[in-house]
């Protein structure tokens, strides 16, 4: 994860000045849809672990910055209590589990509920070995134990939100599988067991014939997977190493963005996945060839921290950033920042 951050940093801006920026215009658009500025949410799992409104907090949140709300499919808010959670642009990220009836009836679901966009998550052909919650016996619901019991009196406003509240669950899967929740399961290995490793390339046209709408692969990690997925007639490549927690020293998404897009020319919308935590990382993204960035565990901070209030801070503060960023370098628009505005540090 922390690789993902530091590639920002290997970046500097090259500013313009005398430049007229007094029309500032930070928005854009995406599948031919507005946003407000080039940012989606990602999609993350647990979020109600975070605060209890969970998913539809921040779903709320991006409908007030006028940005891409993304539902995973192990959400534990269902995917119509979502999309009725203000009129934000809906995605929905899919893993294609073994059960594809399962995975078929959640994608009509989305398309019935309004979503407009699907990301296909690539890079689970099995789970990383994610240390920390084989450690700690990571499970859903919160199992009850000497560390839950600290974190409890460290933080008595999120244990009182959370034993007010309904258990957690995967709210998408209640009833159609054992990752529902309904009883504590050991994620690390279960989650695991529902991939489907046969997933292959020939998939995507399976994706196709049950969506109409764009498909974004999320977890490409080379330049080689970017061009078959604009074989294979995806819409958008989502760069992406899972923040770093499926295979250790797997690509940096930032450091993919202007090869892929020296590759790819204008066949594919290329979004970067992993790092971002300002304003700033954004131009950077945006001036290396990504039309767009993801915005995932910053959100989760914010939700935790001080629930819904804390994510409309968040998108504002990443909007403030963008804006002065964009002002101090002299892009007037999203479509003037340019591969002009960065240079790598010399060492």
């Amino acid at each position: 994860m922390q690789r993902n951050v530091d590639a920002f940093a290997q970046y500097q801006f090259e500013p313009r000045v005398l430049r007229d920026v007094s029309g500032l215009d930070t928005s854009t658009t995406l599948f031919g849809r507005p946003l407000s500025m080039p940012v989606v949410i990602a999609p993350t799992g647990y979020t109600r672990i975070a605060d209890s409104q969970g998913e539809l907090a921040v779903a709320r949140a991006a409908d007030r910055a006028g940005i891409p709300y993304s539902l995973s499919t192990l959400g534990t808010r269902s995917i119509e209590d979502v999309a009725a959670a203000g009129n934000a642009d809906k995605w929905f990220q899919i893993y294609t589990w073994r059960d594809r009836p399962l995975v078929e009836e959640l994608v009509a679901r989305a398309k019935a509920a309004g979503y407009t966009t699907v990301w296909l998550t690539v890079d689970t052909a099995v789970l990383g070995r994610r240390e920390r919650d084989v450690r700690r016996g990571f499970t859903l619901p919160p199992k009850i134990g000497p560390w839950t019991l600290v974190d409890g009196a460290l933080h008595p406003a999120w244990t009182i939100d959370f034993l007010r509240n309904e258990p957690i669950k995967f709210a998408n899967v209640v009833g159609r599988s054992e990752l529902d929740g309904s009883t504590p399961i050991k994620l690390a290995n279960k989650v695991a067991s529902h991939f489907d490793q046969s997933l292959s390339w020939k998939d995507i046209e399976w994706l196709r014939s049950i969506w109409d709408g764009p498909i974004v692969l999320k977890g490409i990690q080379t330049v080689a997977d970017a061009k078959e997925a604009v074989s294979a007639g995806v819409d958008g490549i989502g760069l992406s190493n899972h923040g770093g927690r499926q295979l250790d020293d797997a690509p940096v998404p930032l450091e993919l963005v202007e090869p892929v897009r020296q590759e790819l020319g204008e066949q594919a919308t290329i979004i970067c996945d992993g790092g971002v935590r300002r304003g700033s990382d954004i131009v950077k993204a945006v001036a290396l060839g990504a039309d767009a960035v993801t915005v995932g565990r910053p959100y989760l901070y914010a939700l935790g921290a001080a629930g819904e209030r804390g994510v409309d801070q968040l998108f504002a503060f990443m909007r403030e950033g963008l804006e002065r960023t964009m002002s101090l370098t002299g892009a007037r628009t999203i479509a003037e920042i340019d591969r002009s505005l960065v240079r790598r540090r010399i060492s």
